[in-house]
């Protein structure tokens, strides 16, 4: 019951933050006065949460929501960052090789996956073999929420 209290602890405590500082009225953080930094919250507590109690089955989902906030963020408020399909399979081999560092499980595929999106973010057009890849990411692209939806069902399911 500790655990879960300490989580539900972080997140107060980040949206605490949040505010305050909304309040407060600090010219150089008003970028962060939007949606995306609630998941930036929750990923960090998430991160937070299982590096203290110790119990890294959420290294994972925290790295992703964080990395979702963070990429949110930088395309909401940052003419340089990237948008490109890419970056959520670099989240998610991000989000391995995080994991991989306590639980010694899914490195090679966190590099793998991030490499390859890597290849794909800075490639200029991919060879005409590849083009049912622009199909599949526009497909994401309209549905990913649905994609969101399946991964939490999938998780309230799947046995421990």
């Amino acid at each position: 019951m500790k655990r879960q209290n300490s989580f539900a602890a972080y997140i107060l405590i980040g949206i605490g933050v949040y505010f305050l500082l909304r309040e407060l009225r600090i010219p150089i953080i008003t970028d962060f006065y939007s949606w995306p930094t609630f998941l930036i919250i929750i990923g960090l507590a998430l991160l937070i949460h299982s590096y203290t109690s110790k119990d890294y089955q959420h290294l994972f989902s925290g790295t992703i929501v964080l990395g979702l906030g963070i990429h949110f963020h930088g395309i909401e408020h940052y003419a340089f960052w990237i948008d490109h399909w890419a970056v959520y399979p670099m989240i998610v081999g991000i989000a391995f090789i995080v994991r991989s560092l306590r639980t010694k499980k899914g490195f090679l595929i966190g590099l793998i996956i991030t490499g390859i999106s890597i290849l794909f973010m800075f490639s200029v057009k991919l060879p005409p073999t590849l083009n049912w890849i622009y199909d599949v990411t526009a497909f994401l692209e309209k549905f990913w929420p649905v994609i969101l939806i399946a991964i939490g069902i999938y998780w309230l399911k799947k046995k421990k």
